[in-house]
């Protein structure tokens, strides 16, 4: 068992809580009880913390597995950002600002731009809206009124998670072009599903969230480091000054009751006791590791699908791009960004292209996805067409999020189980968030403040302030 640098930290007393799980959800469920004064054990299989948004080296290069980005409406994500020290490190734009190039209209290469004004919901987007040039005058005017149409929609209302998402579009005069270069572009990148594939619910509480709630709710936040040093290096430091004893490469292979209205968490070598447990990991991994009382009906977590993407890397030995990142239309090119600063590439460029909803290509070997990027790069960056490719190297989440299908809602869990003591996170639980790094850390907060009510224990202010900006 290797032990991380909270074995050496100051270690609470009194109750015990094992957190299994070392991603965002796990690390927030652990600061969040250490906080409140409870002793924390946090174990995690890998060797590193941060879950599915982490960082490994390549040569030189530091690299992200895949891109993370998210907004200003993300509270609790920001709360988790602050509550690390990390905030600095991952800064939000001042204001909403999207270049969109297309390359498929017969005009050819055409950029466009979504972004806000400093006016009040709905006109915030307006002038974006009525200028957009990859849109026709009729579907921006029929784009104002699905929008509405979506703003009136009740997020508590559970027959929204029966429908798809594209057949609402549709039905409210939505085009093929305006789903393409509007509503899949967002919802894309946020629910990992294309709109026919998409609960209705979850892409209403994206579009009423992000774009329809307040003027900068979409603006757009990036790591300006690699990821680890947030999610792992930063967040290690929290716990350790927290108290918490965090292990890595430390496994979970059985979580039992022990007898005496308690818990036995064993991993190889050592078997923990404690008074509550959080599993902080996967849904299958979740099944796996339930007693079989511990929900009515356990099954429905292999029902909760997952949805792979994708992430092309590409050093190029000169700058091709000139901004920080851009979307694209008419191109199977999804969103690039220039990671060249927070890898430490001293000499050239590098790009990282996030492809999302990635079913076709997930499995297709380096040298076809090479030979289908490289011009499609060429076509929306001319100068890549006298650059030399210095890298170019894939990674792969193939199980990167639960899939935003229609009925998922009913089968997400809330952070309660029946067991007494026993409870989930993890963005895959019942946030009312699809699968984002938001939607972990709120599955955090929600298991703690479970366990916290349990044990008698008083809710630390500070970790629900969030919830008071949300």
């Amino acid at each position: 068992m290797t032990h991380g640098t909270g074995s050496r930290g100051p270690v609470a007393k009194g109750r015990h809580t094992v957190v299994v799980g070392g991603g965002l959800a796990g690390v927030t469920t652990a600061l969040a009880l250490a906080d409140a004064g409870v002793r924390v054990t946090l174990l995690e299989g890998r060797p590193r913390l941060g879950g599915l948004a982490f960082s490994f080296q390549r040569g030189e290069l530091t690299v992200d597995n895949g891109q993370h980005v998210y907004l200003r409406c993300c509270t609790a994500y920001r709360w988790f950002l602050d509550r690390i020290e990390g905030a600095a490190l991952a800064p939000l734009q001042d204001r909403l600002d999207v270049p969109v190039l297309d390359v498929a209209r017969p005009a050819g290469r055409r950029l466009g731009r979504l972004r806000r004004d400093a006016l009040p919901v709905p006109l915030h987007l307006g002038r974006s809206l009525a200028t957009y040039p990859h849109l026709s005058l009729a579907d921006r005017a029929k784009v104002g009124r699905a929008a509405l149409a979506l703003k009136g929609l009740d997020l508590a209302d559970p027959a929204l998670d029966t429908q798809d998402f594209g057949s609402w579009l549709a039905a409210h005069g939505q085009s093929k072009r305006a789903v393409e270069a509007l509503w899949d572009l967002v919802g894309v990148a946020t629910l990992n599903a294309v709109a026919g594939d998409a609960s209705l619910g979850l892409a209403a509480m994206v579009f009423k969230t992000g774009l329809l709630s307040d003027p900068g709710a979409a603006d757009i936040g990036w790591a300006s480091v690699p990821l680890g040093d947030l999610h792992d290096r930063l967040a290690r430091k929290a716990l350790d000054s927290a108290g918490v004893r965090t292990e890595v490469r430390s496994r979970v292979t059985s979580v039992s009751h022990d007898g005496n209205g308690g818990w036995s968490v064993q991993v190889p070598g050592e078997t923990l006791q404690a008074d509550a447990v959080v599993l902080a990991v996967p849904q299958r991994e979740a099944h796996d590791l339930l007693p079989a009382d511990a929900l009515d009906a356990p099954e429905r977590l292999l029902e909760i699908g997952t949805a792979p993407i994708l992430n092309v890397h590409v050093v190029y030995d000169r700058k091709v791009l000139g901004r920080p990142f851009f979307t694209a239309l008419g191109t199977p090119v999804q969103w690039v960004f220039d990671r060249t600063e927070a890898s430490g590439l001293r000499e050239g460029q590098y790009l990282a292209l996030s492809q999302s909803a990635a079913q076709d290509e997930i499995d297709e070997p380096v040298a076809v996805l090479r030979e289908r990027y490289l011009p499609e790069l060429e076509r929306l960056l001319p100068l890549t067409r006298g650059a030399e490719v210095k890298d170019f190297f894939v990674t792969r989440e193939r199980t990167a999020t639960f899939a935003p299908t229609p009925g998922v809602g009913r089968l997400r869990p809330g952070s309660r189980t029946k067991a007494s003591g026993l409870y989930l996170a993890g963005a895959w639980t019942a946030t009312g968030w699809p699968a984002t790094m938001e939607s972990a850390v709120r599955s955090g907060v929600s298991a703690a403040d479970a366990v916290l009510g349990a044990l008698g224990r008083p809710r630390p202010r500070h970790l629900f302030e969030f919830e008071e900006a949300a």
